[in-house]
């Protein structure tokens, strides 16, 4: 990392022991740091590369995703000469008006997917001075994608759908992460175009699920943020090699995302970068796209096996959840002696700190309450069929189809309620909707399992099955001496 970088703790990790232990990340880990590497991290929670230690201390805590780049050198970053923005279009051509408007300046190169009208696309791109290339037939977004990719001879390459909108200095930030030699990708936040219109549209502007939240994350499958959309991106073109699979027509972003993540390739989710998207709201296209995204669940999970779960657990949080979801006085009984044998056994590998039991019980209650979490949103998301068929057969199991898809759903919306209320929706519609997002995706679900015969992406994993280990940066050693391990810490612990 060039010197003069400063690095923060992510807003959700924990600094145990007097700032010794760091526990957080993606996939959530505990690293131990030695004192003097300890030391280099603030009170404020920041560390600033300034030699050799600095420098490892800062790489590690980046590749753990328990620390995101709040400040680079301007000397490090690149300027947007080094960008050449790709749109693949077809017909869109009022949306490709829009987006040109909005990249004044920008080399950008159209891609014509096979319009029913070309001349309209080449007028409106030659308005800008936009280069146009064109396939005489649609090939699908992928495709047109890698014609822009392929004909770019800048280093970086945006890639940005018709639909969408950059907001004034939605560049500057995906550039300063690529002042980190590491990355191979950086992805804004996708927010709803205005005006928002309708209680759909009000409904995507909050829990849109191209809208990966406030907050930055490393991009690692299985985690907060184990994607990023294809609507707007920057890649390095030389990580980007040959690009999309254009045999997939569906999540063949999701799928490039988990080929840079295997080829070694860090990819950063940068909030403080802002697109906007045109979403759907018509009922019947809101819903048919909500079932189409599901269908490319069994695609990923046969090429990218265990990177695409419904769930991530653990056995003693899938024995908590379960326990917990039975709602039964003897269940729960059994789910809080179920944790404390868990937060015993975690105590004892946490015997170094200073008080371990008390750690142990703030991560397994933490692991818990994301566990229950999982579960409720799996009942009335990935596994609807099976909840609807059992809810037939038993009043106690309606019931508790019931409550959990009513509670989870004022849960859902309490957590995405808008405070500047922007985007106002009271919690009936706003549960309405979230149920009828869960039926489409659920349905594409098991629609694209039973097409390519496969269970793969309806079985959950464990949450230790692909973790990674981490080693801390000791002074002097440029991060190569004898470092402390660090161990895996499951969220369902």
């Amino acid at each position: 990392m060039p010197r003069g970088t400063v690095v923060r703790l992510d807003r959700q990790a924990l600094r145990l022991d007097g700032g010794a232990v760091l526990v957080g990340g993606a996939p959530p880990r505990m690293m131990h740091l030695a004192p003097a590497a300890a030391r280099l991290v603030g009170a404020d929670g920041t560390t600033t590369v300034d030699g050799p230690t600095s420098a490892a201390l800062v790489r590690k805590l980046l590749d753990a995703g328990i620390a995101h780049p709040v400040e680079v050198p301007v000397g490090a970053v690149p300027v947007a000469d080094e960008v050449t923005v790709v749109v693949p279009v077809r017909d869109r051509v009022d949306g490709l008006r829009r987006l040109l408007a909005a990249l004044d300046g920008m080399r950008v190169l159209v891609v014509d997917d096979g319009s029913a009208d070309p001349g309209a696309i080449g007028a409106v791109a030659a308005e800008v001075g936009a280069s146009v290339l064109r396939h005489g037939r649609s090939r699908g977004p992928a495709a047109a994608r890698n014609t822009g990719l392929a004909a770019a001879t800048s280093p970086l390459v945006a890639f940005l759908d018709s639909d969408v909108v950059p907001e004034p200095g939605w560049l500057d930030p995906l550039l300063a992460a690529f002042a980190d030699p590491a990355v191979g990708l950086a992805a804004p936040r996708i927010v709803a175009l205005a005006p928002v219109r309708g209680w759909l549209g009000r409904y995507e502007a909050l829990r849109s699920s191209l809208d990966l939240g406030p907050d930055p994350a490393l991009v690692v499958p299985r985690s907060r943020v184990a994607y990023v959309p294809s609507a707007a991106m920057v890649v390095r073109r030389d990580a980007a090699g040959a690009g999309f699979d254009e045999g997939m027509h569906v999540a063949e972003d999701v799928d490039l995302v988990l080929r840079l993540h295997t080829a070694g390739w860090r990819l950063r989710y940068e909030p403080s970068s802002r697109v906007a998207h045109d979403h759907r709201t018509r009922p019947a296209q809101w819903w048919l796209r909500k079932a189409y995204y599901g269908t490319g669940a069994a695609p990923l999970a046969l090429r990218h096996h265990g990177a695409v779960p419904p769930m991530v657990l653990s056995p003693s949080g899938a024995a908590i959840a379960g326990l917990v979801v039975l709602a039964r006085p003897w269940s729960l009984l059994a789910a809080a002696v179920v944790g404390a044998g868990a937060t015993e056994r975690l105590a004892r590998r946490l015997e170094r700190l200073g008080s371990p039991r008390r750690t142990a019980a703030r991560l397994v209650g933490s692991g818990a309450l994301g566990t229950v979490a999982q579960t409720a949103d799996a009942v009335t998301r990935h596994y609807w069929p099976v909840s609807v068929v059992a809810a037939l057969l038993s009043r106690r199991v309606r019931r508790r189809v019931l409550a959990i898809a009513v509670v989870e759903g004022v849960v859902d919306w309490w957590r995405h309620r808008d405070p500047q209320r922007r985007a106002e929706l009271d919690p009936v519609r706003f549960v309405l909707a979230r149920r009828l997002d869960d039926l489409g995706y659920g349905a594409g679900l098991w629609w694209g399992a039973w097409r390519h015969r496969t269970v793969q992406p309806l079985r959950p994993v464990g949450s230790g099955a692909s973790g990674r280990s981490e080693r801390s940066a000791r002074p002097g050693t440029n991060g190569r001496g004898s470092p402390r391990p660090a161990r895996r810490v499951s969220p369902n612990s």
